[in-house]
């Protein structure tokens, strides 16, 4: 990370308010590092060969994703693991938790290319750097595509307001096509609205304390219904472990 001091003010608000919105220009200095965003224009592209989340539109709601799962030593060491289901408590996801949800992988490709490794680089150090004494983290990343067309609004959190039920969450804008609002809303415990903004532009980014606050987007409208419309995300997670422990 190139910026220390966008760093560590980005520390000081994550640890006084629970989230943080960066700006695409500042992202884009943090990533700035030995392994750069070099295959970029393909990762963007990745995000039209979605699979349709079926379970999501077993509920009437429609959403594309793929998925991919790692294990981060606190040494920086990634390993991209076996895919597995993904899985939140009821609690968490009142819309589908208590369930196991199998999702198409990312491509090996783009799971361990250059643009995925940086972004991961970053969360390890930027996350590590505030949960010092984990060793080890589980992590995951989602590609979501939300479309929106002229008789359905796309919904981005179909769940509401919510938890995530990790440690850390990175949520980085990687397209919005023909789309308005999707702004993303935290708020304490108790639902009290604590903060809102919109990604607007690529590399656009929140910072979440997944312990501390909850998180949830607006749903997005066409900007012109005759036009397709979507908003893509890449969203990652990170979970402390105990060493071996999945």
């Amino acid at each position: 990370m190139k910026s220390s001091q966008d760093t560590t003010e980005l520390h000081q608000k994550l640890e006084r308010d629970g989230f943080a919105f960066v700006v695409s220009d500042t992202m884009r200095k943090l990533l700035d590092g030995p392994e750069s965003l070099v295959d970029w224009k393909a990762f963007v592209a990745s995000w039209n060969d979605l699979a349709t989340d079926t379970y999501l539109a077993a509920t009437g709601r429609q959403r594309r994703r793929r998925h991919a799962i790692y294990q981060i030593d606190a040494d920086g060491v990634v390993q991209r693991t076996r895919q597995q289901p993904h899985y939140q408590s009821l609690q968490n996801n009142p819309l589908q938790g208590n369930m196991q949800r199998w999702f198409m992988p990312i491509r090996p490709v783009l799971a361990d290319g250059p643009s995925m490794r940086c972004i991961l680089g970053f969360c390890r150090k930027f996350f590590g750097e505030l949960a010092p004494n984990v060793d080890n983290w589980h992590v995951e990343a989602h590609q979501f595509r939300i479309e929106a067309s002229a008789d359905k609004a796309g919904e981005p959190t179909p769940e509401g307001i919510h938890r995530d039920g990790v440690d850390y969450v990175l949520v980085l804008l990687i397209d919005r096509l023909n789309i308005e609002r999707g702004t993303t809303t935290t708020h304490s415990h108790d639902g009290a609205l604590l903060g809102s903004f919109t990604l607007t532009h690529a590399l656009d980014a929140a910072l979440v304390d997944d312990n501390h606050v909850l998180h949830g987007v607006t749903a997005v409208i066409p900007l012109d219904p005759a036009q397709p419309a979507h908003r893509d995300v890449l969203v990652v997670t990170f979970r402390h472990t105990e060493p071996g422990a999945a």
